[in-house]
């Protein structure tokens, strides 16, 4: 059985411990608390209490929303407390739901917290207050779930200046995004959670006085409303804070990447300066080459003859010819000038 407490108040003291859920026949409040009931528990408890289907339905199902709804004289409240797991570095989420009649208050549990049994300890060492009634069981669990989104404000708060640290500092590590996501992630999810209760206590005050709820309740449940709202406020605060911070770190991404591209494009355009001043240089040396190559031809013409007639052959018929000199300084000179009017037309020279 799921039945984790189970107990009969008069005048707000415990005066019975029944082994099963049964509708009381004497005293002035039942207090049931399940955990994590199945199908068939939740439905002899809905027998008893005469509890709507729809919402034992949801009770039964779980993962729903923060929500306050009124089943004829029942109340059904859905709560999300929640609690950071520092073994998964994470926000964690339970769910309360609790179902609230003229003088009895069934808990169902599907997470181990909050700790209501410490809950119901505390509370029953306050006769005078838990003899207000189901209200003010109502009450204490509301303030119980909202008092323990304090201590995960704080972790996000202290998440959420780091990363602006590391903004400030100029960080541009991929890091630094993937975290400003997880953490606006567990922002929206606690967002979801907390941002119904203040209208939720809102209604319990609104039909507080149509049901008659003693106004050390409405004390208490004034006292929940101020709490949550400044949770909710700072959750507002944060996702604005966290998204900016996105905006900021891409703003900063970007200008990175714009300046390592300036970088490489200073790079590459000295790259291609000296690049070309090479191929200038090149240039010059290939132009100075050709000049050397064609006068070095030039001058060739004139020793390759002038060897010819150095050989000293005994039959070389212009040897003894009258006109062999000159013929042979004219053929030198033609030579010469037909080479360098080639090298010249092809700029060469």
């Amino acid at each position: 059985m799921a039945l984790i407490d189970n107990a009969i108040y008069v005048r707000g003291r415990r005066v019975e411990s029944p082994a099963s859920p049964s509708r009381p026949v004497g005293g002035d409040l039942t207090w049931i608390g399940l955990l994590r009931p199945d199908a068939r528990e939740l439905d002899a408890v809905a027998a008893e209490f005469d509890l709507h289907e729809n919402a034992v339905e949801d009770a039964a199902k779980g993962h729903q929303r923060a929500k306050l709804e009124r089943y004829g004289d029942t109340l059904f409240v859905v709560l999300r407390p929640a609690w950071y797991e520092p073994t998964a570095g994470a926000v964690a989420f339970g769910e309360v739901h609790l179902f609230v009649g003229d003088r009895f208050v069934v808990s169902v549990r599907h997470a181990d917290r909050p700790d209501l049994g410490a809950l119901r300890a505390r509370v029953e060492q306050d006769p005078d207050f838990l003899a207000r009634g189901s209200e003010a069981v109502t009450a204490a669990v509301l303030d119980e779930v909202v008092d323990g989104y304090g201590p995960v404000v704080e972790v996000l708060q202290d998440q959420i200046d780091t990363i602006e640290d590391q903004l400030f500092a100029g960080q541009v590590d991929p890091g630094v995004s993937k975290r400003i996501y997880q953490v606006l992630s567990e922002v929206l999810s606690f967002q979801r959670a907390t941002k119904p209760v203040p209208s939720m206590v809102r209604g319990l005050l609104r039909g507080a006085d149509k049901y008659g709820v003693d106004d050390e309740v409405q004390h208490r449940l004034r006292n929940v409303l101020d709490h949550a709202l400044r949770v909710s406020e700072r959750i507002d605060s944060f996702r604005a804070l966290l998204e900016n911070a996105l905006t900021l770190h891409a703003t900063l991404v970007s200008q990175e990447q714009n300046e390592a591209m300036r970088r490489m494009t200073s790079a590459s355009l000295a790259q291609g300066e000296e690049s070309r001043q090479l191929a200038r240089a090149a240039h010059r040396q290939g132009e100075e080459v050709k000049k050397i190559s064609s006068w070095a031809a030039i001058l060739f013409a004139p020793g390759l003859i002038a060897g010819v007639y150095g050989m000293n052959f005994d039959h070389m018929p212009e040897l003894h010819w009258r006109y062999g000199y000159p013929v042979a300084i004219v053929g030198m000179l033609a030579l010469m000038g037909v080479l360098w009017l080639v090298f010249r037309k092809r700029n060469w020279l």
